[in-house]
């Protein structure tokens, strides 16, 4: 029974057998048994496939991939500075998203004498250093960079921006951190071609859309001093569609002060000799338009005051605007203490309030570019309607990344085929209406000076009959001279 019992013991505490034996240091393996080709066939299929499907909606600005997962996961894993570089370094790769829409011609206006296919521009401070031209351009119509300052400088200590997620703003206090003009220069000659065509009539290389360049100024450099602009003229007349004159970053110590009358006067008038004094650009065969760029925090007497520098020194146009130095009472961020300019959503009605007052001491035939809290195809239309031509976004497109500019052009799209309209025409009653009307001065006799442009008008051709039968009669005598 003693050996039964022995028996019994062994048999019930021995280890059962499985087919999942461990494996140790002294076990061999047992072969594993290959898949079917079927099997490996499905796997790199739907490997491909989703691949695929990911690269679509990747490189498809409209994809709410973007905006509802990319843009959340840099910021929640990435402060606000890295992840604008990471931005601007995937746009300059050429591995960016595009946007394959062509735009509806109801978005379509002319400035300056250029048909531009949509009115969504990207304001200055994104692309600070030129780096992402092409790769940016084909999201927004009008690419701004810079703000460019002469020298290179670093711009303020870091941390020096900062995200108000709750109130849809950022703050910085970048301080035109910049690579200078001579690196900046040769990034934009680079992406020319080696072979001009003779077709290309903007320096942004697209057809519909503009380039830009900031101007800005050194921190060192005397704050009443103009040079640092008019270098910047010199240095990117030829190279750019557009001159932006940046006096109201509120980051450069004595920058804002170029606003007062004097100043501004002074400045406007040196920038605009030293563009005349540009030959045509071989680029585009023409000198680039000056745009100044002002601050919402300026009263209405100060707003009057540059009016009336703007309409004496020949600028082709206004941004209105940059950041605030104001921080209303509504900000919930805990950031929102933080020095430095704030925009998004809450500078809105700032930069309006600064928009209409310009409007209406601005003449029709000066365009102002409205900058400020547009977010949506709603917003880009009531600064359509207050008299700007066309608008910018930054905050907006840091927040919701490149399919921003689409979205909101769409918006607008839906909007204008249900009230039966297009942008041009809400632009163009909205100037008319707010617009400064100069009324012409009368003569004695009481009428206007219509009748008297229509006199000189016949008189000035009298005289260019006059001098073309002289011209007939020098000829006429030079040949027979020679006979």
């Amino acid at each position: 029974m003693a050996a039964l019992r022995q028996a019994a013991c062994r048999s019930l505490f021995r280890p059962l057998k499985t087919h999942n034996v461990s494996r140790n240091l002294f076990t061999k393996a047992s072969p594993i048994r290959p898949e079917s080709p079927l099997t490996a066939g499905i796997y790199a299929t739907a490997l491909v496939l989703s691949t695929g499907l990911f690269a679509v909606y990747y490189f498809d600005a409209r994809s709410a991939l973007h905006r509802y997962v990319i843009m959340p996961v840099l910021r929640q894993t990435l402060d606000a500075e890295t992840s604008h570089k990471i931005a601007v370094k995937v746009l300059r790769s050429g591995l960016g998203p595009k946007d394959p829409v062509t735009d509806d011609e109801h978005l379509m206006f002319e400035l300056w004498g250029h048909r531009i296919s949509n009115p969504i521009g990207l304001a200055a401070g994104f692309d600070k250093d030129g780096e992402a031209i092409d790769g940016t351009v084909f999201l927004p119509v009008w690419v701004e960079i810079g703000s460019i300052t002469p020298k290179p400088q670093p711009g303020n200590p870091k941390p020096r921006v900062f995200r108000l997620p709750e109130d849809n703003a950022i703050i910085n206090r970048y301080g035109f951190p910049s690579q200078g003009h001579a690196t900046v220069l040769s990034r934009v000659r680079a992406r020319l071609p080696k072979f001009l065509t003779g077709e290309e009539t903007k320096a942004s290389l697209r057809d519909g859309s503009l380039l830009a360049v900031n101007l800005g100024k050194n921190k060192e450099s005397p704050a009443d001093s103009i040079d640092d602009f008019v270098a910047g003229v010199r240095t990117f007349g030829p190279h750019s569609d557009v001159l932006v004159v940046n006096v109201s970053s509120p980051n450069t110590p004595g920058l804002r002060g170029l606003q007062n009358k004097v100043s501004l006067e002074a400045l406007l008038t040196g920038v605009t000799q030293a563009r005349d004094s540009l030959p045509p650009s071989y680029l585009t065969s023409q000198r680039p338009r000056l745009v100044l760029k002002i601050a919402p925090d300026l009263d209405q007497s100060q707003i009057e005051d540059i009016a009336n520098v703007i309409k004496n020194t020949g600028i082709d146009g206004v941004i209105v605007s940059n950041t605030t130095i104001q921080r209303p009472s509504h900000l919930l961020s805990a950031s929102r203490t933080e020095n430095g300019g704030l925009s998004g959503l809450p500078i809105k009605p700032y930069t309006l309030t600064a928009l209409k007052t310009l409007r209406a001491n601005l003449p029709p035939h000066i365009p102002i570019i409205g900058c400020g809290g547009i977010s949506n195809g709603e917003d880009a239309l009531e600064y359509a309607r207050a008299g700007a031509t066309m608008v910018q976004v930054y905050t907006s497109f840091g927040y919701d990344g490149v399919g921003t500019c689409r979205r909101i052009k769409d918006q607008i799209v839906e909007t204008l085929q249900k009230e039966g309209t297009t942008w041009a025409e809400i632009v163009k009653k909205s100037v008319d209406e707010y617009s400064l009307r100069e009324e012409l001065p009368e003569t004695r006799d009481g009428q206007g000076t219509v009748n008297q442009l229509i006199e000189e008008a016949q008189h000035l051709n009298k005289l260019l009959d006059e001098l073309g039968r002289k011209m007939d009669s020098v000829d006429h005598r030079t040949v027979v001279a020679a006979s």
